[in-house]
């Protein structure tokens, strides 16, 4: 894929890492990788978008948010923080409302050089310039942290229309984990609670991708509105 700005590499799991995190008994965990080396400081996933799309063929999910992108960055910038790579994704969501998917194209940013406070600050102005509910962040943590009550999970190997029909076929996942998003090669990206990460796994499972691919990595999420 090629974009405005360049991706950061996926980061495998290692052979070594996974045999650490067997169990006493030898079945392979659920937590597939501890704090793995690269993470930003923090993630934020936004959009501009406020319709609500419910056709996968709707002409407003090619763009590119190259506009966005750039904005966003300067909103990084003017408040202290660094922006590193930014990606662009298409995500896939479970509308109660509705009782369909919806559809949306969005940006993950890397940020740099910010605490809690800081990514609080430059979530809500991203909020509120683009009319947005709420806007996520996540923030790499140690696992053990008392901070730590979420994750984020990376694995190659799912489309957008397989996360679509995974979502309509599981009502336990599309309940716990709202929805997630796919980047343009192929990477399935969810962030969801800590106490969710075994449903994430069967639910990864399900969509065909192998788990031993999977990053996972541990941290705090806010919705910040």
């Amino acid at each position: 894929m090629k974009d405005v700005t360049p991706r950061r590499p996926f980061r495998l799991l290692t052979t070594g890492v996974a045999a650490l995190l067997l169990g006493i008994t030898g079945a392979q965990s659920t937590y597939a990788s501890p704090v793995l080396p690269g993470c930003p400081a923090a993630e934020i996933f936004a959009t501009d978008n406020t319709a609500i799309i419910t056709d996968p063929d709707d002409p407003r999910l090619t763009t590119r948010l190259r506009h966005f992108d750039h904005e966003v960055r300067g909103i990084i910038r003017a408040h202290g923080a660094r922006p590193g790579d930014s990606t662009l994704l298409d995500g896939v969501f479970w509308s109660d409302e509705l009782k369909q998917t919806t559809y949306e194209r969005s940006r993950e940013f890397d940020v740099n050089r910010v605490g809690p406070e800081r990514l609080r600050d430059i979530a809500g102005i991203i909020a509120k310039q683009y009319d947005q509910e709420a806007v996520l962040t996540f923030r790499c943590l140690p696992r053990t942290s008392p901070e730590t009550d979420a994750v984020e999970i990376e694995v190659p190997g799912v489309r957008a229309s397989d996360l679509r029909k995974g979502l309509v076929a599981d009502p336990e996942a599309r309940g716990k984990l709202g929805g997630g998003s796919v980047t343009l090669d192929g990477r399935l990206v969810l962030v969801a609670e800590l106490a969710d990460l075994p449903v994430a796994r069967r639910f990864t499972e399900a969509l065909g991708a192998d788990w031993g691919e999977a990053q996972v990595q541990y941290g705090d999420r806010e919705f910040v509105g």
